[in-house]
């Protein structure tokens, strides 16, 4: 059986990163949403209310499995026997930070990593961002599943 990672904060998931689940979704029997826990950064949702969102969003692909995860991803990988992680690259800063780490995540354990462009529709996207907009008032109803774009006005108190 084929598997992979798509590891990130998803706070929130956003139509970015729905693509690339989806596009991994299509080239691997499971993939592996990890919803990493960092504990040094306050998120604007908890990380069972981004696993719930993102089992809501991804149930459709029918082949994705969502939990969270503490530590370095490739013990992630390593206890669920996951040997290739899936990224996706907005631009060539992305790149210069993901290549290290998929170096040093394949020198750690042989974990491979597979870079996956980012469609252009959504190159410019992130959640810091999206949350920065829809804070100050601007329409980011484009840019995320329509279930996060509920809890986030939610969340953020806006009609």
């Amino acid at each position: 059986m084929r598997r992979a990672v798509c590891p990130g904060s998803f706070d929130p998931i956003t139509n970015g990163h729905l693509d690339i689940i989806q596009r991994a979704s299509k080239l691997y029997d499971v993939v592996h949403v990890a919803v990493m826990i960092n504990q040094s950064k306050k998120g604007l949702f908890t990380v069972d209310e981004r696993i719930e969102l993102i089992r809501e969003v991804t149930a459709d692909f029918g082949n994705v499995e969502v939990e969270s995860f503490h530590g370095l991803l490739v013990d992630f990988c390593k206890q669920r026997e996951i040997p290739a992680i899936v990224k996706g690259l907005r631009a060539v800063s992305d790149f210069d930070y993901e290549l290290q780490m998929a170096q040093m995540n394949n020198g750690l354990s042989g974990v491979e990593t597979l870079f996956v462009p980012t469609n252009p529709t959504y190159s410019f996207l992130s959640s810091s961002l999206v949350k920065e907009v829809a804070t100050w008032g601007g329409d980011v109803s484009h840019l995320l599943p329509p279930p996060v774009h509920a809890a986030l006005m939610g969340r953020l108190g806006k009609p």
